[in-house]
């Protein structure tokens, strides 16, 4: 059992449109964009980093908006539902909130005691709000949501799946142990965690295979320390056989990708050097940074990009 693995990291989603993405994440969630990059295999298309003011590991939701991609059909072997945290009594707010800007999918539900509100992003991506009492995690507080009911970061990712059993090994050996267990659904979380400790399996028979596209979660980053820990982790992933990419220099973490049993790519990535190793960090998000490999071609990729704002 690895004993490295602090919690989520980030998590990767497909879209249709950067403009509509952008504003979603940053005007309706009050998210701040942390990084305004492109995609490292495919430089027409964006990577965006929404998060906390720092673009804290745990609290970043990344989106690769490909242009009229096909939506993604939902279905086993994928993350479900990406989970964020706010404040204790903050779902009042946020319910009228999500409302007042015309967002669907708003359902409130309770899963192992907890106050939930699920909604869908543009691209019918599953999303929900979840209160925690006593996160010490702070909210990114100059955008249009107040601190006091202000986004902290992730409480949970759901991973749907046709069976549990073999992702639950996974789980168990990144550090996860069992907390809880009501009829579909499984509770894995972390102790000691980085606030983004927990993963729900949920279990669907007999259900079609999801199929990858707008609003689908891409991948699910698991947060390590340093690039000494990650080297560890990779060693014992793959000493227990399970098939490892070489680490991937990402920028601003470095990356490591499996796939699980059920289907689901995880990544493990490290926390440094973070978002601010190339941006003054009061001006996180704001020029467009472009990877080494692709720099000689600034001039082309600027002219593709469409503008995220007027």
């Amino acid at each position: 059992m690895l004993t490295h693995i602090q919690g989520l990291h980030h998590v990767t989603s497909m879209a249709a449109d950067a403009r509509q993405n952008n504003a979603f994440f940053t005007q309706i969630l009050g998210l701040r964009r942390v990084k305004k990059t492109v995609n490292f295999d495919e430089p027409s298309v964006y990577h965006l980093y929404y998060g906390d003011g720092q673009g804290t590991p745990g609290s970043v939701m990344t989106c690769f908006p490909f242009p009229n991609i096909a939506r993604g059909r939902p279905g086993v072997g994928e993350v479900s539902q990406t989970v964020f945290a706010v404040p204790e009594g903050a779902l009042g707010y946020w319910k009228d909130r999500l409302a007042s800007h015309d967002v669907a999918g708003l359902e409130d539900s309770t899963r192992f005691g907890d106050k939930r509100l699920h909604f869908t992003g543009p691209d019918g991506e599953g999303l929900g709000l979840i209160e925690v009492a006593g996160d010490a995690r702070a909210p990114f507080a100059d955008g249009p949501v107040p601190a006091a009911e202000g986004i902290h970061g992730f409480h949970s990712v759901t991973l749907r799946l046709r069976d549990t059993v073999a992702t639950a090994e996974v789980l168990r050996f990144l550090g996860y142990r069992e907390v809880a267990r009501k009829g579909a659904v499984t509770r894995f979380a972390i102790a000691g965690g980085n606030g983004a400790d927990v993963v729900d399996l949920e279990v669907r028979h007999g259900a079609e295979t999801a199929r990858l596209g707008a609003g689908s979660v891409h991948h699910v980053a698991f947060a390590v320390t340093d690039h000494t820990a990650q080297l560890k982790a990779r060693e014992a992933l793959m000493d227990a056989g399970y098939q490892i990419t070489p680490v991937i220099d990402r920028d601003y973490f470095s990356a490591i990708y499996f796939r699980t049993p059920g289907g689901v790519l995880f990544e493990v990535a490290t926390n440094d050097p973070g978002f601010a190793r190339d941006e003054d960090s009061a001006h996180l998000g704001e020029a467009l940074k472009i990877p080494a490999q692709h720099a000689h071609l600034r001039d082309r990729i600027e002219a593709i990009l469409p503008p995220l704002t007027d």
